[in-house]
């Protein structure tokens, strides 16, 4: 897409925002930002910085734009979110307030352990502090419509899916055996979400947030960075202040597979939808092998034996 049909783009989502409507287009600056289904961009103008979001095409299709917008005022009021300024339910068409001196984080930062940990304490704090967000996140529910998605799409599946599917109906009664209380959670906690000052990391993008078993977001966020022992460990005691408890530290080890057992279809359905921003056929084969690599690791029994036994 070109800058002019950007910038054209932009200039059309901010005249709908009431304190942009008469600042001239002059006076507003834009840089294009990334995103895997958005369109981001940084906005300079005499009202400060800010970012704007123009969701992709296709995302209505699977995301509930009000559910968003109450997740992201609620973690912003608790001071994990950057300040939303404008929200449109109809277009999902966002505006927050820029964090300044917020490094996006990838998985070469994420070895800063010190990065490590405060992304601990602000996903502790949403799920502690968050007032509860309006939809659950049902891991197994999604996964079942994203399969009925594909199936009315005829999209292909990576050969085994369904049989790893079945596998992993363990993993789901033992989670269900010994639940732990739902709190508010980010639910999609890619690296690049995560914001760090330096002093304070705050978690961006809540399309994906629900009410959810907490340890989602540590194993996610794990994944989602290829974190190691010394960083899963770090993560961990920020998060409980000292040695997680068997049981907790199981469920993060079984949601590392499961997120990538669910991502593996989101991948396909961005494949299905054409989505310029990556190879999403590659990426969600990635995450497939992944997925079963880490459900036929050695220890993943004997977590799976540790949420059993609470």
């Amino acid at each position: 897409m070109s800058a002019n049909i950007d910038r054209e783009d932009v200039l059309a989502a901010m005249r709908g925002i009431d304190v942009f409507k008469n600042v001239p287009a002059e006076a507003i600056k834009t840089e294009r930002l990334g995103g895997l289904t958005n369109r981001n961009f940084r906005i300079e103008s005499p009202l400060g910085r800010h970012v704007l979001r123009i969701p992709g095409a296709g995302t209505s299709e699977y995301i509930n734009r009000h559910n968003e917008a109450h997740a992201a005022k609620s973690a912003a009021k608790v001071g994990v979110n950057a300040e939303v300024v404008h929200f449109d339910e109809a277009s999902g068409v966002m505006l927050c307030r820029y964090i300044d001196g917020g490094i996006t984080m990838n998985a070469e930062r994420f070895k800063d352990l010190g990065s490590v940990r405060r992304s601990a304490v602000a996903l502790r704090r949403v799920h502690d502090s968050a007032s509860p967000f309006l939809n659950r996140f049902e891991l197994f529910q999604m996964i079942d419509e994203y399969l009925d998605f594909l199936a009315k799409k005829n999209a292909p599946l990576p050969d085994g899916y369904h049989d790893v599917k079945r596998e992993a109906e363990a993993v789901r009664a033992a989670l269900s055996a010994r639940p732990l209380p739902i709190k508010p959670c980010h639910c999609d906690p890619l690296a690049e979400n995560f914001l760090d000052t330096g002093s304070q990391v705050y978690v961006i993008d809540w399309e994906y947030a629900g009410n959810n078993d907490p340890m989602w977001d540590l194993g996610d966020a794990s994944v989602e960075a290829s974190f190691g022992p010394e960083q899963d460990e770090a993560l961990l005691e920020a998060y409980f202040g000292g040695k997680a408890p068997a049981a907790e530290r199981g469920r993060m080890v079984l949601y590392k597979a499961m997120c990538d057992l669910l991502w593996t279809l989101w991948g396909i359905i961005q494949h299905v939808n054409q989505n310029p921003a990556d190879d999403f056929w590659a990426y969600a084969t990635n995450r497939f092998e992944r997925c079963k690599k880490l459900m036929g690791a050695s220890d993943f029994g004997r977590h799976l034996q540790a949420v059993k036994n609470g």
